[in-house]
């Protein structure tokens, strides 16, 4: 076992808490790890389905590189109560980057709310960043996220930059949803859904043992949806195919997902993944025949069954995730935009200065092809979000 340890002990009673970090580098550290690791993430209040054990466990089988990882723990008298899985890389723009790369809408590490701000302090002084180049990159972090704890008590070089848009809905019964929106469009939101009840499609929640196979179906429709513009090249792989099942599976097995298969005339014709944690919900991906399309509204049928799942949860808000795809903007959804977080060593501003153009260097690229080729934009995060 690869491990460093450091000890924080204040020179008074045996009363005060001990405190201690450590470094894990061995690549089954997630595997032994992922039972402290979802009880601390119960007792963390921002915690998302990918910062799950199954979540993050499986995306290091599948897409972790040998001898990459590096896992940083915090604990207080012996309990875990800080943790956060890294990715090491190589070359000039070096160091460590967060676990699930493009595949992920959130990234976090998962600090106990019962003593978060003391946990993020060990958590920052624990980080080895200490050379120039030894850069701590964060994509997709929420506004509210543990991370920012960890940030806030960096004492290096930081940068805090705009990442995507992310948008969310109240998870209220439709009725009451679609008075947020305009009369006009409420009322065609009404036909289209009276529409679909009559066809007499069937809904139902897949239990955790057919879960396999409905992931299944959704991949196989997914292709036949974006066949003729094009899908994702990742979604057609078997790494992502295994990393799905195998993370999903664990996911509905603890409450944390539902998939959905939609059957009309005796036929699957659509199959969604809802991901669920206590602070929101979020449709992650779906597959629906084109067939469909022809006779029903595809985006109506799939938000409201994700809908109906999240407010059986007692989850109070839908997230639609990232990207702005039309059919989300019907919701008149309120926005926040995730953050990119950068940490580096103290001292380090020639080497800070080049990593900010490098990200001002994207973003402006990004800015650049949402303004002059706005549909090329819109069909890119389509694909990505699926």
């Amino acid at each position: 076992m690869s491990t460093e340890a450091r000890a924080s002990r204040p020179p008074a009673r045996a009363a005060v808490p001990v405190w201690t970090t450590e470094l894990r580098r061995e690549d089954d550290a997630l595997d032994t790890l992922a039972e402290e690791w979802d009880d601390l993430a119960a007792r963390c209040r921002t915690a998302t389905f990918f910062q799950a054990a199954d979540w993050q466990r499986s995306w290091w089988r599948h897409y972790g590189r040998p001898g990459a990882l590096l896992v940083v723990l915090v604990r207080r008298d012996g309990r875990l109560v800080g943790a956060g899985a890294f990715l090491r890389r190589g070359g000039p723009f070096g160091g460590l980057t967060g676990l699930g790369a493009g595949l992920v809408d959130y990234t976090d590490v998962l600090l106990d709310d019962g003593c978060a701000d003391r946990a993020a302090a060990e958590f920052a002084a624990a980080l080895p960043l200490t050379r120039p180049w030894h850069w701590l990159e964060l994509r997709e972090v929420h506004p509210e996220a543990a991370a920012q704890r960890v940030y806030a008590h960096w004492r290096g070089t930081r940068r805090r930059y705009r990442d995507s848009l992310c948008q969310y809905l109240p998870a209220v019964p439709m009725e009451r949803l679609l008075k947020r929106v305009p009369g006009k469009t409420a009322q065609r939101s009404r036909v289209k859904l009276r529409k679909i009840a009559e066809a007499g499609v069937q809904v139902r929640s897949t239990p955790v043992a057919e879960v396999p196979a409905a992931l299944e179906g959704l991949l196989r429709l997914h292709f036949l949806q974006w066949q003729e513009r094009g899908v994702t090249a990742e979604h057609r792989t078997e790494r992502f195919a295994r990393h799905l099942t195998e993370s999903t599976t664990g996911l509905v097995a603890t409450g944390r997902a539902a998939v959905h298969r939609f059957h009309l005339d005796g036929e699957l014709v659509a199959v969604n993944l809802l991901l669920l944690c206590p602070s929101f919900g979020g449709l992650y991906m779906y597959g629906a025949h084109p067939v469909l399309r022809e006779r029903l509204d595809i985006a109506g049928l799939l938000f409201s069954a994700a809908l109906d799942e999240t407010v059986g949860a007692g989850v109070p808000l839908l997230g639609l995730l990232r990207g702005q795809e039309p059919y989300k903007q019907r919701w008149r959804p309120d926005r926040l935009a995730n953050q990119r977080l950068l940490l580096g060593p103290v001292g380090a501003a020639p080497a800070a200065a080049v990593r900010a153009g490098a990200v001002r260097l994207r973003q402006s690229a990004a800015q650049v092809l949402g303004t002059r080729f706005p549909r090329l934009k819109q069909a890119l995060l389509a694909r990505r979000r699926g």
